[in-house]
């Protein structure tokens, strides 16, 4: 079977690069080992402020409305809904967070993004709120463990699926390009925090972090707002919330821990004494392909150039992935220049 790409990993990188390539009328086969993967899990969160200066993310004013374009078309094709856009509330923890806040609202180019503040003797749905909270705009979750099973479905009816475990040894790289019966022009690796031991892209400077998220039914009022407080709480119905996630770059494995589930309820219990009594319904783990520079690799191998990887979003794959497989589909089309090139670390990490 001759094709123009095999993508390796159905994650969001992986599905989403796969379905823009197909937009382009390329023929696409994707590899997924079927496993749970980090993306199935992730609370897909968009925020275009974040931090304890209230930064907006690196081109936001791009990203945005490059993923709220992309998944109202998934939506529209796949008849669904993937992204909620809802507000966020931002619970101020100490005044040096409140000054760092008033300083952004006089800037006309944060006015998109940031509404107004709220003082504290206002009460807010049961909500711990000593210092202020602020109203953020434009953000929004994307539901991801759904988005990727509709892709998968998709990806199925157009014979562009098959699910097995991918064998390094058995990619063949001369006299020609081959896995198995398949003989592709590119092979495309978007294996998330596995790529670590992919023996071509093993030398990239991953920085992998755990992160644990709960998903748990409550009794208590609560503002139909993602709320923002360190940690993440959505609100999925009127009685269930996800709340997440932690943080941990020492014990990188996918098992969920009763230290996470304990770090998160007392932050939960922080917040909002009232939720103290909830009921489990979900504990998952998984590991964030984050990178050194906190930018993803994308590009090519520096001495197998039929050799690529679409990796390293972490956090930010809802928002950057719709517009850097964009990029990526020109660039492997129409050799446009990329954004974020592996180049960067050709000279000091790739041993030759």
């Amino acid at each position: 079977m001759t094709i123009d790409y095999l993508i390796i990993g159905q994650g969001l990188a992986g599905s989403l690069l796969a379905w823009e390539l197909m937009q382009r009328n390329c023929n696409v086969m994707i590899i997924d080992n079927g496993k749970e993967s980090a993306s199935q899990i992730a609370a897909g969160l968009i925020n275009p402020v974040t931090g304890m200066r209230f930064v907006k993310s690196k081109d936001i004013d791009i990203l945005l409305p490059t993923a709220k374009q992309f998944y109202s078309k998934l939506d529209n094709r796949l008849q669904n809904s993937f992204y909620i856009e809802k507000p966020m509330l931002r619970l101020l923890r100490n005044k040096l967070e409140l000054n760092h806040c008033l300083k952004r609202l006089e800037q006309p180019d944060y006015q998109a993004y940031l509404g107004a503040i709220v003082q504290p003797d206002k009460d807010v749905h049961n909500l711990v709120t000593p210092f202020c909270f602020l109203e953020q705009k434009q953000t929004g979750y994307l539901l991801t463990r759904l988005l990727l099973s509709c892709l998968k479905d998709f990806f199925i009816t157009k014979d562009s699926y098959r699910k097995a475990a991918i064998n390094y040894q058995d990619i063949q790289l001369q006299p020609s390009l081959r896995w198995q019966d398949i003989t592709p022009k590119q092979i495309i690796f978007c294996e998330g925090h596995h790529a670590i031991h992919n023996p071509w892209f093993s030398w990239l400077p991953f920085q992998l972090v755990k992160g644990e998220i709960l998903t748990l039914k409550h009794r208590n009022q609560l503002p139909d707002k993602i709320l923002n407080f360190q940690n993440w709480l959505i609100p999925l119905n009127n009685e269930q919330i996800r709340i997440g996630a932690t943080f941990d770059r020492d014990n990188l494995n996918t098992l969920a821990t009763e230290t996470g589930k304990n770090e998160l309820l007392m932050a939960l219990y922080l917040i909002s004494p009232r939720l103290a009594e909830v009921t489990l319904l979900s504990h998952q783990a998984n590991i964030r392909p984050c990178t050194l520079d906190k930018q993803p690799f994308i590009g090519h191998h520096p001495q197998h150039a039929q050799l690529s990887i679409f990796n390293g979003f972490g956090a930010k794959g809802s928002l950057q992935i719709p517009w850097y497989s964009q990029q990526f589909a020109e660039s492997l089309l129409h050799n446009s220049p990329l954004p974020s090139p592996i180049q960067r670390y050709y000279a000091t990490h790739f041993a030759r």
